[in-house]
């Protein structure tokens, strides 16, 4: 414990330090997000590699990334609700009901198929393990919609749609797992399972985090702008508020067991929603550098935690070729058939290959 305890920020601070000097090359000249990059590391470091940190002697993991990743997932979607456009939601309602709807049912849908024809799954086991693939990753869209790469060469409209998109599904894909969590639950008849998962899942989780969400964001927002008028808060105080309020949210939400993840996405977006604390922190970066060092810890920590031995279990027939296969056919088939098929009803996509690259 000891050890771990001098060796992890050692190591985590080596690598922020190193990265940091060729983050430029890495991400602009090779294309490899540093998300990937930070995960190499963490399994070089890990018990598969060199075996300098091993998680597993000094934590729970399974407790310790479910908390680790739910925070850092909450202050990107707040970050993505932040950087959106003021009233982009409402402005882009189309758009957004098409990505939300017919695109993110497909992808739960075709996911769950590949996963059902490759592996020894019932297809409402497939539908649970296809929700947690079905949303688009906050994290990971960052790499090609930030940055001076994307700001160069994705257009804005495709940009600001895959923020939202990113955002809010992380949110919305909860009816999707406890749709088939209900079913497969033997306990419940079919019209229990459907019953509680309109009034549990949409009406308590999803319907009432949107509420609370555009609530405190507002509320937030007043009283900020009411701190700052007065010339009550210091700039450092300004600029960390919305990390604050993300990290807030997630606290209160899970007290009610509601859905924190989406209600940071439109607290975010409400916080924002007259553009002014966009425009007063656009140049700061304070969020963008905070973001990144979370961001790198999860992934080196993610790294070293990679249960390598379950990519062959033969009980649920997974072997590394179905994996491969599984994730090559998910690329292909889960997102871009759809979004090419809808492209002249998504007014954010305006040419078939904006359609391709989203």
């Amino acid at each position: 414990m000891v050890a771990s305890s001098k060796v992890v920020p050692a190591l985590l601070g080596g690598f922020v330090c190193i990265y940091g000097l060729v983050s430029g090359f890495v991400k602009e000249r090779l294309f490899l997000s540093e998300a990937l990059v930070a995960m190499l590391f963490g399994i070089i470091i890990g018990p598969r590699a060199i075996n300098i940190v091993n998680p597993h002697d000094f934590v729970n993991t399974e407790k310790f990334t479910l908390e680790f990743a739910r925070y850092v997932i909450a202050i990107q979607v707040m970050a993505a609700g932040i950087t959106l456009p003021h009233r982009y939601m409402i402005r882009k309602w189309r758009t957004m009901s098409i990505l939300l709807g017919p695109v993110m049912v497909v992808m739960w849908v075709v996911t769950a198929a590949i996963i059902h024809f490759l592996f020894d799954l019932s297809f409402l086991q497939s539908l649970l393990i296809a929700s947690c693939a079905a949303p688009t990753d906050p994290i990971l869209a960052n790499s090609v919609i930030k940055g001076r790469y994307a700001e160069a060469n994705v257009p804005k409209n495709v940009r600001d749609a895959l923020s939202a998109e990113s955002g809010i599904n992380d949110g919305f894909g909860l009816p999707f797992l406890f749709f088939a969590l209900y079913l497969l639950n033997d306990s419940y008849s079919t019209g229990h399972a459907i019953g509680k998962w309109f009034y549990w899942t949409w009406g308590y989780q999803v319907l009432l985090s949107i509420v609370i969400g555009i609530a405190v964001g507002y509320v937030a927002r007043k009283l900020l702008r009411l701190a700052e008028a007065y010339d009550l808060i210091d700039k450092e105080s300004f600029l960390a508020f919305s990390i604050g309020l993300a990290v807030f949210i997630v606290g209160c939400l899970q007290l009610i067991r509601s859905d924190d993840i989406l209600c940071c996405f439109v607290a975010g977006h409400s916080f924002t929603w007259d553009d002014w604390f966009r425009e007063e922190t656009k140049d700061a970066h304070f969020q963008e550098v905070l973001d990144g060092l979370f961001n790198v810890a999860f992934f080196v920590y993610f790294g070293t935690i990679i249960p390598w031995d379950q990519f062959n279990n033969a009980a649920l027939i997974i072997a590394p070729w179905r994996l491969i296969v599984a994730a090559i056919m998910i690329l292909l088939l889960r997102r871009l058939p759809v979004v090419l098929l809808l492209t002249r009803v998504t007014p954010a996509f305006r040419n078939y290959r904006q359609s391709i690259f989203a």
